[in-house]
């Protein structure tokens, strides 16, 4: 139907790329991105280790080996030094990455124009894991524009900046790996004559060229997602006031919120506080004492490389110690549009109490 080319069009003029590809998830997303790339047996994907599993999950899919880059403690991004000295060592055992996926947790953008630097001296593509970030901007210009990067991936999951339901988008400046992304969300199906392997005639005509998926978003879920898109700006906004509270709430407790770095304006799909001299038992006691209040926490994330199916690829403890450390002493607060000042007043006073009684 016509509504999914629509919202494609939105999207992309939204962030200011030339093509949006929109599929049934961001998953899909970045596994198609992957493929467009050339991703395959015998590669590796570079990802975070604090995301979610589909941002290393779809190395895998490709027959690609995954490694993690570890973070900034003090913002949770990839720290742009770790990378640096990773890729020197890569670049001397010749196993440098063919993608690398920066992923923009909570909103906020990683140093992409750093990062693009590194792509363009040690020639691996870039994927932009921007799931968390629709809405935000870095250096003045909104994420998704692939200035840095070759594809940019969103999430339009039930609980993301906006949704469509269930969904995700690409966007790209490369007319050639949209056409392979869009290609590959349907079977890998052709459908314009011009481009037929076999000659053919007929309107019914079509061929697979490729072998694809069923990852096409319907024309309901794009629906959803033009009307969620015209209020996007002004969820972001509230999102950054929320922030702002919980700052002002939270300055005489031992705890620090996530850093947004210069130059980027966050989405703040998430509130991630850290413990200050925190323990396992500690970060335990605290979110449990929370939950039992009737206050919605939630880690983001367990490392990927801590995860069973992980470990059983040979990854341990203490690789990421930085990851492992915001592991122990994370957690996100309740943020969400409608959230009222008083209700993030009742979450720090809950956090007040558990973190006095326990020190």
């Amino acid at each position: 139907g016509p509504v999914v080319p629509a919202f494609e069009e939105a999207v992309a003029s939204k962030v200011g790329a030339r093509h949006g590809v929109a599929l049934n998830s961001a998953t899909s997303a970045l596994h198609v991105a992957c493929i467009a790339l050339g991703l395959g047996a015998g590669d590796w994907l570079w990802t975070s280790p604090i995301t979610f599993v589909a941002s290393a999950n779809c190395g895998l899919y490709c027959g690609a080996k995954v490694d993690f880059v570890d973070i900034d403690p003090s913002t949770g991004l990839m720290c742009v030094r770790a990378l640096e000295i990773k890729l020197e060592l890569a670049q001397r055992r010749g196993t440098l990455p063919s993608v690398v996926v920066p992923v923009h947790l909570t909103g906020s953008s990683c140093d992409m124009a750093a990062i693009g630097c590194l792509a363009k001296r040690y020639g691996f593509s870039v994927v932009e894991d921007a799931s968390h970030a629709i809405g935000g901007r870095y250096q003045e210009e909104a994420v998704g524009n692939c200035r840095h990067s070759d594809i940019t991936v969103f999430s339009f999951h039930p609980v993301k900046i906006i949704t469509t339901g269930e969904g995700g988008l690409a966007t790209t400046n490369d007319p050639v790996l949209a056409q392979r992304m869009t290609e590959l969300r349907s079977h890998g199906i052709v459908r314009e004559a011009n481009r037929f392997e076999r000659p053919s005639s007929g309107v019914w005509v079509y061929e697979q060229q490729q072998l694809g998926f069923n990852y096409r978003i319907t024309d309901i879920q794009a629906a959803l997602g033009l009307s969620q898109l015209n209020r996007l700006d002004k969820i972001v906004t509230e999102r950054n006031v929320q922030l702002e509270t919980y700052r002002e709430l939270l300055s005489e407790l031992p705890v620090k919120l996530l850093v947004i770095p210069e130059g980027v304006l966050s989405s703040v799909h998430l509130a991630v506080i850290r413990l200050l001299k925190a323990s396992r038992a500690k970060h335990r006691r605290v979110f449990e004492g929370l939950r039992a209040a009737g206050i919605g926490v939630q880690l983001h994330y367990i490392p990927v490389h801590l995860q069973p199916f992980y470990r059983k690829l040979g990854f341990n403890e203490g690789e990421f110690p930085n990851a492992e450390h915001y592991a122990i002493s994370s957690l996100s607060l309740p943020l969400f549009p409608g959230l009222k000042r008083l209700e993030q007043r009742q979450v720090v006073q809950a956090l007040k109490l558990l973190i006095n009684d326990h020190d």
